[in-house]
């Protein structure tokens, strides 16, 4: 497993928000957590990319405890998330955004940077060239000067995801990357992951759009009230007589049977 996560537990005050939770992300899959709102979700996110510390229980990563690690440390292992809403530069182009994502690439030391010596000019030519990579791969070739506050909400989702693929992620974990989009944008976004998995990253998301999920996953983890009610393939998650009862509802199986 390249993720395990461990009784993790996380309450505020009297309330809990994940409850003693255990489960592993399998290298080279696509893995969804679904469930309510207020089941726990982006909290047990937050918690494994460190902008959350949990009450009890911890996180690995390829064998390492990285619970408690600030987020700069966890994302320079590899492990690169996008958030609920945009977090771009509005100011900036896309390629000025991807470039972003591509600081923790740069081996140029600061001292040489601002002087402009050695290896500096080589250095930005290939983050350049791997900038304009990113934004081929992600399909926003056609706008690399287009401002971020330009560009419609799709595609900004698009270009978020692009800044976290040029930190060059071993595993990445996208926060409802859906959310948003219309039904075409969607498919568009369920062929990109699935070419980012192809490409030998693994993929942690959760996302409310079931057919999104059920389209791409190649595993399912379902919370409810901070509680792991389901871990499995789709058709077994499909058909778990409690997870329809507590999200998917009567008419899912019938819907993707």
């Amino acid at each position: 497993m390249i993720l395990e996560v461990r009784d993790l537990a996380v309450r505020f005050g009297g309330v809990t928000a994940v409850g003693g939770v255990s489960f592993g992300v399998a290298a080279g899959t696509v893995t969804s957590l679904i469930g309510p709102n207020g089941a726990g979700k982006t909290t047990a996110f937050n918690v494994i990319t460190g902008f959350q510390r949990p009450t009890a229980g911890g996180v690995m990563h390829d064998g390492t405890t990285i619970t408690g690690w600030r987020p700069h440390r966890i994302a320079a292992r590899g492990l690169v998330r996008t958030f609920q809403k945009t977090s771009l530069f509005p100011g900036l182009s896309v390629h000025e955004n991807v470039l972003t994502g591509l600081h923790l690439r740069g081996r140029v030391g600061f001292v040489a940077a601002l002087l402009r010596r050695g290896r500096v000019g080589a250095e930005e030519r290939a983050l350049d060239d791997e900038a304009e990579r990113v934004i081929g791969f992600v399909g926003l070739g056609a706008r690399r000067e287009t401002l971020a506050s330009a560009l419609p909400y799709g595609e900004q989702r698009l270009l978020e995801l692009a800044v976290a693929l040029a930190a060059r992620p071993r595993l990445l974990l996208l926060d409802e990357p859906g959310s948003g989009m219309t039904i075409s944008e969607k498919s568009a976004l369920a062929a990109l992951i699935q070419r980012v998995r192809d490409d030998g990253i693994t993929v942690f998301l959760v996302e409310h759009d079931m057919r999104l999920v059920m389209g791409i996953s190649d595993r399912v983890l379902v919370l409810n009230y901070g509680r792991l009610i389901a871990d499995g393939s789709v058709t077994e998650v499909q058909r778990d007589p409690e997870v329809i009862r507590a999200y998917l509802g009567t008419g899912a199986t019938r819907e993707r049977a």
